[in-house]
């Protein structure tokens, strides 16, 4: 897993008006917190910080102006809605050895059995339990083969070594299915159409 390193300067200005400021500069507002202490407000680097991020949950070394240094991991991300740049980041301090528990994403490979057959993914990451230094960045699970009506669960994906799942074993996170049913309601829609040219 990457580890990220990212220079940090304490913020003791708040609100909107101070994180406009913030961003002006090209960084961003960030809070850290986590093990009991007391939130720090910093800020970060835009750029870097959004680059950081394109790992999903990625270990951020912090070197915390005149406070020595943390490791973190990204805990909420708010985005613009419409150019898309880092509003406000939270991260959660994580320690060497400790086990966290994130979410990664599900990656599918293979081609599924012949017959138009949809792969729908009802969870697009998984809940798995991880030492914080060593947080699988994704699973990959392969549908090579799969019918209609097949699904795999939680407990069939083969986790990174030092993993644990942390969601119920017979949890669905992958099934097949059957392409027919877009068909018959578009045949079902055929009479309707009809009905409305003869009038």
């Amino acid at each position: 897993m990457s580890e990220v390193k990212l220079a940090a300067e304490s913020r003791t200005e708040f609100g909107k008006g101070a994180a406009r400021r913030i961003r002006r500069d090209n960084k961003v507002p960030v809070v850290l917190y986590g093990h009991g202490t007391e939130p720090k407000h910093l800020t970060l680097p835009g750029h870097d910080l959004l680059l950081a991020l394109r790992t999903p949950n990625v270990l951020i070394a912090l070197e915390i102006e005149g406070a020595g240094s943390e490791l973190a991991i990204p805990k909420s991300v708010v985005r613009d809605p419409i150019k898309g740049f880092l509003e406000h980041v939270d991260l959660l301090l994580v320690k060497r050895g400790e086990k966290v528990t994130v979410e990664i994403p599900v990656h599918a490979e293979g081609e599924l059995a012949p017959g138009g057959n949809l792969l729908e993914h009802v969870l697009n990451a998984l809940p798995v339990e991880a030492e914080a230094t060593h947080i699988p960045e994704s699973v990959t699970v392969s549908v090579e083969g799969l019918e209609a009506g097949a699904a795999i669960l939680a407990k069939d994906i083969t986790l990174p070594k030092g993993s644990t799942l942390a969601v119920e074993d017979d949890t669905v996170v992958l099934q097949v299915l059957a392409a027919q049913a877009e068909e018959e309601s578009a045949e079902d829609e055929e009479p309707a159409g009809e009905e409305v040219a003869e009038a």
